[in-house]
């Protein structure tokens, strides 16, 4: 037998000699790179992990809550011609729509409506205390005293705007008038007094000349 390694053996280190050059070169250029090399895992610190990786922060959303959903109506104002005209408001849809165009009625008109030549015979001060609607689609409006102040022409046009506005109101077909509860009688266009106003007994204030029976 001859001296010397096995041939499986020599054909192992002729291997293993080229392999640990080619771990070396990548070791050494690892190390040339600056990138730090550990032999077995290691645990990072904390103050080694980059921002945010720790504790990811929780992305909030902002939600706009829905508008709620609006209705027309319309109310009546007093214009130049001493007639009432139409204008429209938006309030919400879950409010009652008579006392709706009440409560708009008692505001009165916009800066624009003003500057445009209507007005409004309803005091601002005036209270709506109740308003119903009863048999036959006869409403009845309670109103606070302070609405008796008003006298003569006045008195008619804001009876009138009262009619109007919630005889608009689908369903309504005439309004009795009530202060601080009590019924009472209300006078129409031609002067006469009458416990149920309807838009026919204000012919003369009406809008455009028409009534609304």
């Amino acid at each position: 037998m001859s001296g010397g390694l096995p041939a499986s053996n020599r054909r192992r280190h002729r291997w293993r000699g080229p392999l640990a050059a080619v771990v070396a070169v990548t070791v050494l250029g690892l190390a040339g790179c600056g990138v730090p090399v550990d032999r077995s895992p290691t645990t990072l610190p904390r103050r080694g992990v980059p921002f945010g990786l720790l504790r990811p922060s929780s992305r909030s959303t902002t939600t706009s809550a829905p508008s709620p959903a609006s209705a027309a109506i319309r109310i009546f104002l007093v214009g130049p011609s001493g007639r009432l005209a139409a204008v429209a408001r938006q309030v919400p849809a879950s409010q009652e729509a008579l006392s709706a165009v009440l409560g708009a009625l008692v505001v009165g008109p916009t800066n624009a409506e003003a500057a445009a030549g209507l007005g409004s015979a309803v005091p601002s001060q005036t209270t709506v205390l109740a308003a119903v609607v009863g048999q036959g689609g006869v409403a009845t409006v309670n109103l606070g005293v302070n609405f008796a102040q008003l006298v003569g022409q006045a008195q008619i046009e804001a009876v009138a705007q009262i009619v109007f506005s919630a005889t608009g109101v689908t369903g309504v077909t005439g309004v009795t008038f009530e202060l601080a509860g009590r019924a009472v009688k209300v006078p129409v266009a031609s002067g006469a007094q009458v416990a149920v106003a309807t838009p026919a007994q204000f012919a003369a204030l009406a809008p455009g000349g028409s009534t609304n029976s």
